[in-house]
């Protein structure tokens, strides 16, 4: 059980095909150019699949939230943990606010997109609040992230490196599952979704 969060390239962005987000692409630039932005910047072709490390976003997000949800109510304000966690596409923009279009995703009855610039600030702090070592951060491979806190290497870490990020590392992953998201998709200027 759980839901994949994967990098999305320009076929898929821009297509017509069923499953594609062209639908999603063409309203979100509507919503831009009513509020008085440019459109959202060509999304990079999506890389191939022998492209390496870091190229390519997958985790798998299927552990617990209920720390992460406490942690949030500590340290953000509600309407900061909405912008965080309630997004179904996370795209590379500045976005003052999230943008609501009247389409369903693949888990509800409308897609919310969030810009990746305020979701890696509010993960950062996050990160910061449980001193969340840098080795989370450093796995790039797809389902690197997933793999490494549920194979055990993170929690062999956390006996070698204790603090509060090794507390509870299903709320660890899941810092580390929203920073590495926003951070990606600055880097690779693609969007993110939730399949």
């Amino acid at each position: 059980m759980g839901v994949y969060l994967v990098s999305v390239g320009a076929r898929e962005w821009y297509g017509a095909d069923e499953g594609d987000l062209g639908e999603v692409a063409s309203a979100l630039d509507g919503e831009l150019a009513r509020r008085g932005l440019p459109p959202c910047a060509p999304v990079p072709p999506e890389p191939d699949p022998g492209a390496g490390p870091g190229s390519r976003f997958e985790e798998k997000s299927a552990v617990s939230m209920d720390g992460f949800a406490a942690l949030c109510r500590t340290h953000l304000t509600p309407r900061e943990e909405e912008t965080l966690c309630g997004w179904s596409v996370l795209v590379p923009l500045a976005l003052d606010e999230e943008v609501r279009l009247p389409i369903g995703s693949n888990h509800a009855d409308e897609t919310v997109i969030a810009g990746a610039p305020r979701v890696l600030a509010l993960a950062e702090r996050l990160a910061a609040a449980i001193g969340l070592p840098q080795e989370a951060l450093t796995v790039r491979e797809e389902l690197g992230l997933t793999n490494w806190f549920l194979n055990g290497a993170a929690a062999r870490r956390a006996e070698a490196l204790p603090g509060p990020w090794g507390e509870d590392l299903d709320t660890a992953f899941h810092v580390a599952f929203f920073l590495s998201a926003a951070r990606h998709a600055l880097r690779r200027g693609c969007p993110l979704v939730y399949v």
